[in-house]
């Protein structure tokens, strides 16, 4: 079982290279718990988030994108970008298509 990501820059046609993950469960008690974190590589991808066996839940993807454009001198309108999600076991793919104004995610192969 397993969750990855793939955030491409669609202002630019590139991949969203250095943007910081960071990956969450919801806690019976209604809290968030961070379960992993990671950096997508050079093709904006992070290919799997945590080695650690995920049980069935409800998770948070959260992408950092402050740092991401404040580097090219943008200040984005999404500082930060939080996506929920139930995941039933299997393989899971989160993509994110990404601009400083804008953002589109979908449930993934």
């Amino acid at each position: 079982m397993s969750i990855s990501t793939h955030v491409l820059d669609t202002m630019r046609g590139t991949p969203a290279a250095g943007l910081d993950v960071a990956l969450h469960r919801r806690e019976p008690d209604g809290d968030w718990k961070e379960v992993a974190k990671a950096t997508t590589d050079a093709d904006g991808r992070v290919r799997q988030l945590t080695d650690d066996e995920l049980e069935a839940a409800e998770y948070r993807l959260e992408f950092d994108t402050r740092p991401y454009f404040e580097r090219s001198g943008l200040n984005p309108f999404y500082p930060s970008i939080a996506v929920v999600f139930n995941f039933d076991g299997g393989r899971l793919h989160v993509p994110v298509l990404l601009s400083a104004f804008g953002y589109t995610t979908y449930k993934g192969t």
